[in-house]
């Protein structure tokens, strides 16, 4: 199994989508949030995924053709 750690900047019109829900449940990861904020004009989450190697490639493609800003992130994400 592998993991990813990630930061999603999300634009305004998805704010109020399940995406962290849906690529839990369209892949086989999972999905846990390690910091958020979100607000009604803008929203931030850095996730870690773990799974498959090319389940995780697949939900990061599907969250960049949605218009999800993906950005990696190194080390530990929670302090």
């Amino acid at each position: 199994m592998t993991s990813l750690r990630i930061r999603l900047t999300f634009p305004p019109e998805k704010i109020t989508e399940p995406i962290i829900y849906n690529i839990g449940h369209q892949y086989k990861v999972v999905t846990n949030i390690r910091r958020a904020n979100v607000t009604e004009e803008a929203g931030w989450v850095m996730l870690e995924i773990l799974g498959p190697p090319e389940e995780i490639e697949q939900a990061v493609d599907y969250l960049k053709n949605i218009n999800v800003q993906v950005e990696l992130v190194e080390g530990d994400v929670v302090q």
